[in-house]
Formats: C-alpha cells, structure tokens, sequence
C-alpha cells in the first residue's frame, strides 16, 4: 500500500481536505500521522522520508536540494490549490509527478465572471451609480444579453470555462490568445481576434491572461482607451497584467467606462490609489477564487488524481514543463 503524508498548515489542510475526502484517502493509502507544517520539515524529515506521495495545498514551499535528496521514495505532489510555479519546476525535473487542482480553482471564477457578464451587459453597475430620484428613467442601460459580443482575454483553464458557461446565451464571443489558433478557435465556437480587436469589440472585455513575466503590463492606456461608450472592464485574473495609473487615466477621464476588479496589484491597491476613490472603479476583495465551501473541490480533484496515479490510470492534470511555463 502506497504510504502518504499530509504537508501544509492544519487549518488549511483541513479547509480543503474534507472528512469524506480524507477517509477515501485513507482507505486508498497509509496516512502518516500527524501532518507536517511547513516550517518544521526539517525536524520531519525521517517521516517525510517514508511517503510515496505527499499531499498538500496553499503554502507548500519549495524544497530544497538537500531536503529532496532525503526523500529518495517520493513520487508524486498532490496540491488541492492552483499554481505550482512556486514549487514544482525542481520536482519535475526529478521526475516527480506534480499535480494540480488548478481545474477546481476555474470553476468559481467562470462562474463569478458569468454573474458579472450578465449583469454588466444589462448597464447595471453603471445603472445603480447613475440612478436617483430625479433621473430615475434616465439611468444607463446596457445593450443587453443578446447578439451582443463579449472578449476575453485568455483562453486558459478559466477562459474556456467561461466560454463554455456563456454557451446557453445568445453572445458573441472573441477570443485574444496568443496561443489560440484559428482552428482552436472555430472548435470553441468563438473568433479570434487581437488584443485592440478585443478591447474595441466588446461590450464587455474580461481578463483571464496567465501571471507571467510576458504579460506583466500588457494591459495599457491605449487598450482601454478603445473601449466602446459604456463597455466593462472584468479582472479576475491577474492584477499584474494591468497598468494601474493608465487604467485610472482612462476612468477619470471616461466616466461611461466601468472597472470590476477582483483583483489589483499590489493588492490591495496602496492607500492613495484612484481605485479607491474612482466612482467607475468596483473593487472587490479577491473572492473569485475557491472560497469557504467551493474550496472542497480542491481536495476532491487530488484525491481522484491520487487515486488514479494509485490504479495506473491516466492522469488529468498532471504538470509537465512545458505546461508550467504558461500556467498562471
């Protein structure tokens, strides 16, 4: 029976770790008890030594040469959270399988994105600010939830999730991706369109690009300048992708325009920031992502992947190099 061992702070562990999720684990494998917080793997190590596979999630740091030459039976990284930039590049390397619940992350996200396409093709948030009592019916409204185009940025884990969620409305949707090929793009049932194109097409533009250093302020004044009369501006992904003062140029001088922002960089945006005060600009405190009860999908997607690794079936997500050099 393989041996494994849970690594990462209790009370994280147990958010995304439910009992139902950790009695199937059990029943699959033998837990070495107790589990390991990061800080003290050194004083672990002889346990640690033990597994075939470890589990983890948020916080999982990177090991060292030294600590993972002293754990010559490992083979496998189960993390029930997103990205494995952080960590994974040197258990790859060593032929470890690293897999990630990455899949479970974009589920929330498409969903919360969905909530707020729908909303914003109907005017609302820009409705609710221009509402009161003496233009109550000469409040914004939007073009609505039909034959009206929304762009994406980013046809990533998310972005196809959304695409799929936008599949029972009647919206057109343009895809900027920089690896998305037309044909890719004919399979999804969207356009493929530039960065510009997207920015000047949508009524609504989200965006899903991946947190690497190509795209760290690829976002810039002259693309949301573009922005059609009354257009949205969605940022669930990354905060880092967007030029913070040119977006706040734009909304001070385009109060038409509307920023959902879920996320910023840094975040929170540093006192003194337009976000705070921009009346265009809704910020939200990263809650996209996996939260409270979502989070169990997490530790599900690892436990099936365990379980698959256990039984030699093909894996799902499983990182490989290549693949980690574009996740986000």
């Amino acid at each position: 029976m393989k041996k494994v061992i849970f690594l990462g702070e209790p009370h994280l562990l147990d958010s995304v770790y439910s009992p139902e999720t950790r009695w199937r684990i059990a029943t699959e494998a033998e837990v070495l008890e107790p589990a390991v917080p990061p800080q003290e793997i050194e004083a672990h190590l002889d346990r640690l030594a033990q597994a075939d596979a470890i589990f983890t999630t948020w916080g999982m740091p990177a090991l060292s040469e030294a600590q993972l030459a002293a754990l010559p039976k490992l083979k496998a990284v189960f993390y029930a959270a997103g990205s494995v930039r952080k960590f994974a590049q040197p258990l790859i390397e060593r032929d470890i399988l690293v897999v990630s619940s990455w899949v479970a992350n974009a589920i929330p996200v498409a969903e919360f994105t969905l909530a707020q396409i729908l909303l914003s093709m109907k005017g609302y948030f820009r409705n609710l600010r221009d509402n009161g009592p003496e233009k109550h019916y000469e409040a914004f409204r939007g073009p609505g939830n039909y034959d009206e185009t929304v762009a994406l940025l980013g046809a990533g884990a998310i972005g196809r999730k959304v695409i799929e969620l936008l599949a029972p409305f009647r919206l057109k949707i343009a895809v900027f991706d920089q690896f998305l090929t037309t044909v890719g793009a004919s399979n999804l049932g969207v356009s493929k369109v530039s960065l510009e194109e997207a920015f000047a097409t949508g009524f609504v533009v989200s965006n899903h690009l991946a947190d690497v250093p190509e795209t760290e302020g690829m976002l810039q004044k002259a693309h949301f300048a573009r922005m059609r009369d009354g257009a949205v501006f969605i940022n669930t992904g990354r905060g880092r992708t967007v030029r913070e003062d040119d977006l706040c140029d734009v909304l001070e001088a385009r109060p038409d325009l509307t920023a959902l922002l879920d996320v910023t960089y840094p975040e929170p945006p540093k006192p003194g920031s337009r976000l705070h005060t921009l009346p265009n600009a809704l910020l939200s405190t990263h809650i996209a992502g996996s939260i409270n009860s979502e989070v169990a999908r997490l530790g599900e997607i690892a436990c099936a992947e365990f379980l698959s690794w256990k039984h030699g079936k093909p894996m799902r997500f499983a990182i490989s190099l290549e693949k980690l050099s574009t996740m986000a």
